[in-house]
């Protein structure tokens, strides 16, 4: 199964508003069956989360580009195709 990491970094004017929505785009998501697990980094600076169940690594991106922390600019996200083992 491929697997896509996306990582979001904090941007300096961090809005935490953003936080309930994009907590809701990841519900929608793991309802969807895209989603394998998701976290914050304890030192506050991001978080990141895993998506599955996609044809490639373009249709990845254009969820991320979904999700409120990307659309209300507080977040950079940037994604990758993840080779687990």
């Amino acid at each position: 199964m491929k697997r896509y990491l996306v990582m979001a970094m904090r941007r300096p004017a961090f809005d935490e508003g953003a936080i309930a929505p994009h907590l809701a785009f990841l519900d929608e998501l793991r309802d969807s069956g895209h989603l394998e697990m998701t976290g914050g980094f304890s030192d506050k600076s991001g978080g990141a989360y895993v998506l599955v169940n996609l044809d490639s690594l373009e249709q990845a991106r254009a969820i991320a580009a979904r999700d409120p922390l990307a659309t209300l600019g507080t977040s950079g996200l940037t994604v990758y195709e993840w080779n687990t083992r």
